[in-house]
């Protein structure tokens, strides 16, 4: 290892040198150019030698000290770009400056006329980035046209993207790209940096045919979903590889590079359409303020913690009951340099001393109250647990927002909560209600999101049948025509956001979830992913409806007129009428239910604080049939 790092060394070192001594060769070149020109490229009279050779001698000193100091050797020849040009330039102007100035001081620039001022930094220039332009131009060209090695990719995107990934593919040896693909008849036909873009996305197939194409490269961070999954679809149906760059969220920092490159996911097919955030409003909303985070260690919660601190709140409290959790999150806050803005708190958002003290320390002024039990079948077993925390764990927090004086209170809620027909929905939609109750009040903003699953949570459908595919099967749907709508966490909580920053108090803002998707058609497509064949490598095995479980998730009730915001992704959901003593007296009862865990009677005090609630009927759960197209992922 250390001969390797010496004879490293000993290479850059001298490839520095033979770079520095080409660079000081031009110099007196360069100027005897200059001259040359300024005698109509006629032989130098002897007159012209008394200004040459100071000017040499003075040049090659100073030019000598200028092309270090601007760190024209810290770049390589065969990356040469234009910051290398712009060193250069600088490097050669300053150089030029610094030697007539010195020469004037020592002879008056005796025997130098004023054109080769003007003329010498321009040969110099030109004799520098030309070899370093040409060296880069013959290697690029040299890769593409002698290199063999490497996987054979056909490049989907012929963009900004497409652009920066066969830049970085020059310098990287596990591909050959042999073509681009666009959709932009004006690309059609032109080569970057000199791969051909070879046709439109519809060609697809026959291109991957006819250049034995070995895997394609999707470099579309904006591509939507149904162009994700032609893509997809036309690679599984000929079984070639295809890898993608991250959506543009993902590419925050904007740098397109190889190592980048992943395998598409099931979250690429569902939803990549950017969202457009009103940033200065979401800024106003937490920029500058103490923010409290409940359930920050969950999927919904840790995301949350993320975005909130790229609008560099003045304090980031991130509160869990989990302690991995909670470890993990602010494990990740400290790698990103937040660790004084950011506090980690264990604890339960049931306990009232606890959350108390909290509140007393901290004196938030947002709440994002994410804390709750959300899996269905976990909670439909377990209900005091679900109640005490969902509802009284709620109802704890939100009192005390209202008490401290927050500013604006946010509720995470579900589409379980509308016409629940498990505990877990008719708990949130309980919270939902009280939060209403207290919005009256106006010295708390009291606001709602409702959303539905978003891809990759704790205890969802998609990590589930990942695990079920890598074990070999089968993969287990409940039925064959169960639908849900779908969002990636990132998306969701960018809403969560936005609609939070919007609302007043009172509001139950619904985010737009799309169409909804059949959970067999997300299980075929997962197993080809995987690559594999649904029902013939990978069996897919229909278990019956859980109880509590509805067939098709609904996002508003029916006397919840939903109206349109500002923003085209979040509905503004009318919210009912509520009667805050009658509510009080049944969370009363609800409470004297929960200390004797009672889930029977739990299970009728819900439904009567929620009488759309269904939650009785059990067995083989609940199918309703609703009205409404259902998207295949086909």
């Amino acid at each position: 290892m250390k001969s390797y790092l010496q004879r490293t060394s000993w290479s850059l070192l001298r490839n520095r040198w033979a770079a520095f001594i080409h660079d000081l060769l031009w110099v007196p070149i360069a100027l005897w150019l200059a001259y040359w020109t300024r005698f109509n490229f006629e032989w130098l009279p002897f007159s012209a030698y008394e200004g040459y050779w100071p000017s040499v001698m003075v040049a090659l000193v100073v030019q000598g000290a200028v092309f270090f100091v601007f760190g024209l050797y810290r770049g390589m020849w065969r990356f040469a770009s234009i910051p290398d040009l712009m060193r250069i330039l600088q490097a050669v102007l300053v150089g030029t400056a610094a030697t007539f100035i010195a020469l004037f001081l020592v002879n008056r620039l005796q025997g130098v006329p004023r054109s080769v001022m003007l003329l010498y930094p321009l040969f110099l220039v030109a004799a520098l980035s030309g070899p370093r332009l040409l060296y880069r131009w013959l290697k690029d060209h040299s890769f593409l046209a002698v290199r063999s090695g490497g996987k054979r990719a056909l490049i989907a995107g012929a963009g900004r993207a497409g652009e920066m990934l066969v830049r970085d593919l020059i310098k990287d040896t596990s591909y050959q790209p042999v073509g681009f693909l666009d959709d932009d008849p004006v690309k059609s036909g032109r080569d970057i940096h000199g791969v051909r873009v070879v046709g439109p996305l519809t060609d697809l197939e026959r291109q991957m045919e006819e250049r034995a194409v070995d895997v394609v490269l999707i470099a579309m961070p904006s591509a939507s979903a149904s162009v994700m999954r032609r893509i997809v679809n036309a690679c599984v149906a000929r079984n070639i590889p295809c890898v993608t760059l991250p959506s543009l969220t993902e590419l925050a920092d904007g740098r397109v590079e190889v190592s980048r490159l992943r395998e598409v996911r099931i979250d690429d097919l569902l939803g990549r359409a950017p969202i457009r955030l009103d940033d200065v409003g979401v800024n106003e909303f937490v920029g500058g303020r103490r923010v409290l985070v409940t359930g920050a260690g969950g999927s919904i919660g840790s995301e949350l913690c993320r975005q909130v601190l790229g609008y560099a709140p003045a304090q980031l409290v991130m509160l869990d009951n989990g302690e991995f959790n909670l470890y993990r999150i602010e494990q990740e806050m400290r790698e990103r340099g937040a660790g004084k803005v950011c506090v980690a708190l264990l604890g339960d958002v049931r306990d009232s001393g606890t959350m108390r003290r909290i509140f007393e320390q901290y004196k938030p002024q947002v709440v994002l109250h994410a804390a709750a039990y959300k899996h269905v079948p976990l909670v439909e077993d377990n209900v005091a647990e679900g109640v005490r925390t969902n509802v009284f764990g709620t109802r704890l927090i939100a009192d005390l927002a209202q008490e401290f004086g927050v500013e604006k209170f946010v509720l995470v809620s579900t589409d379980k909560a509308v016409n629940p027909t498990n505990v877990m929905g008719a708990t949130k939609r309980t919270a939902e209600i009280y939060c209403q109750s207290l919005a009256a009040a106006r010295k708390t903003a009291f606001i709602t999101t409702r959303f539905g699953n978003v891809l990759g949570s704790a205890g969802s459908v998609v990590p589930l049948f990942r695990r079920q595919i890598e074990a070999g099967g089968p993969v287990t749907v409940t039925h064959p025509e169960i639908s849900r709508y779908f969002m990636t966490i990132p998306e969701a909580v960018s809403l969560i956001l936005q609609a939070a920053a919007m609302g007043e108090g009172g509001e139950i803002f619904v985010l737009d979830m799309g169409e909804p998707i059949r959970i067999v058609d997300l299980a075929e497509q997962m197993i080809r992913l995987s690559g594999h064949e649904p029902g013939r490598d990978i069996e897919i095995r229909f278990v019956g409806l859980r109880p509590g479980e509805k067939l098709h998730e609904e996002l508003f009730h029916m006397q919840e007129n939903l109206v349109g915001t500002r923003h085209p992704k979040i509905l503004l959901a009318e919210a009912r009428g509520i009667d805050r003593a009658a509510l009080l007296e049944q969370l009363q009862q609800l409470a004297h239910a929960c200390a004797g865990y009672e889930a029977e009677p739990l299970r009728h005090l819900l439904k009567v604080i929620v009488p759309e609630f269904s939650g009785h009927i059990h067995g083989a759960g609940v199918v309703e049939e609703r009205a409404g197209p259902v998207e295949r992922l086909h």
